[in-house]
């Protein structure tokens, strides 16, 4: 007997796209995904109000409707008297602001936005209190940290089961892993730090800006949502010290374009920085660290030894460490945390956990 469950998708931009092609080649035995509702844009949608499943395969090309606005989504999807998997592949706050309704509402809840749980502790705080509620949805988000790599899961698997974490220590932005990757080995290198900013730009692994990679925010966000699974309250991605590479001469320019023009101006303080480190058998790293101890969370410029796992990673790969009182050697995670298929991949097992609890 194939049992079924709805899907709604909003946004089919990278991740989304990835995660639409990934859905409409996934092959399950006795599970069906129904997607009744498509928002292809901010301004777009797909779905029928008998509640026909829209076609994967051809929805690019589908004649669109305007899209419902959050409490008529939530309308609709409850309407269909359906278990649903709300697939939210943006990075839209006010989406993320919506979740407690939708979770009250029934409608379970897949997704790499990281603002929804990594914004205001009280954001995080609604929304897993909706979830414990009876009949409310359930909420997965393993692609907010480390894209498609088990690095939540297992974290909540720790605490669920009574450990008790005491540090996480890791490389958390792709981008700048590559960076320092690039920039920081344990061979002399004078390779100029604006120099491989501007390769990460060209080969697409920045933003469109790159200091909204530089500025150290998206590394604070992961960290943010590790210490509060931990049990640690963070208020917030900006209350704890994170330190940026974009000098502050460069913050208020008014492009990416001058910002990359003017960054070799600054090249020698971060050589000098990458040299002593050098002169000590050490390289650098751009860390985010969960000091449960001693109730600290940072992210910041981090120095380790050559024979250290973070010395030897690759290309832009992601690495976490996490110590707990059953794993005083720490527990490591390592592999591709970035990239469209990597992170729809890691929001596709989501929702087929999701399917494999509620599906009827």
């Amino acid at each position: 007997m194939t049992r079924s469950v709805n899907v709604a998708i909003i946004g089919s931009g990278v991740v989304g796209s990835a995660f639409i092609t990934q859905l409409a080649n996934l092959q399950t035995k006795n599970l069906a995904f129904n997607t009744i509702y498509l928002a292809r844009s901010s301004k777009e949608a797909l779905y029928n109000t008998d509640y026909k499943p829209v076609d994967l395969f051809t929805y690019k090309q589908e004649p669109a409707k305007p899209v419902l606005g959050l409490d008529e989504l939530t309308t609709f999807l409850v309407g269909a008297h359906r278990p649903t998997i709300l697939i939210d592949n943006t990075s839209n706050e006010t989406i993320a602001n919506h979740y407690p309704q939708f979770i009250k509402a029934g409608i379970s809840i897949a997704t790499p936005n990281k603002k929804a749980f990594s914004s205001a502790l009280q954001t995080w705080n609604d929304i897993f209190s909706a979830a414990e509620q009876d009949g409310a949805g359930l909420v997965y988000h393993e692609s907010t940290v480390g894209a498609g790599l088990p690095i939540i899961g297992p974290l909540k698997d720790l605490v669920l089961t009574g450990d008790r974490v005491e540090t996480i220590e890791g490389i958390f932005s792709g981008t700048l892993s590559y960076i320092f990757n690039q920039f920081s080995t344990p061979e002399a290198s004078k390779v100029a730090f604006s120099d491989i900013v501007t390769t990460a730009k060209s080969l697409g692994y920045t933003e469109p800006d790159p200091r909204d990679d530089l500025n150290g925010l998206d590394v604070a966000r992961k960290v943010t949502i590790l210490a509060r699974i931990s049990g640690f309250e963070v208020e917030s991605p900006t209350s704890f010290p994170v330190e940026s590479l974009i000098p502050k001469e460069l913050e208020s320019v008014a492009s990416a374009d001058e910002f990359l023009q003017k960054l070799p101006e600054f090249d020698a303080q971060i050589q000098q920085l990458k040299d002593d480190a050098f002169n000590n058998g050490q390289v650098l790293r751009f860390v985010g660290k969960v000091d449960l101890k001693n109730n600290k969370v940072s992210v910041e410029i981090g120095k380790y030894p050559f024979d250290h796992p973070f010395a030897s990673l690759k290309g832009s790969d992601n690495v976490v460490a996490i110590k707990s009182h059953r794993y005083p050697n720490p527990l490591i995670i390592q592999g591709a945390g970035a990239g469209a298929e990597v992170t729809a991949h890691g929001v596709l097992a989501d929702a087929i956990k999701i399917a494999e609890r509620i599906a009827n």
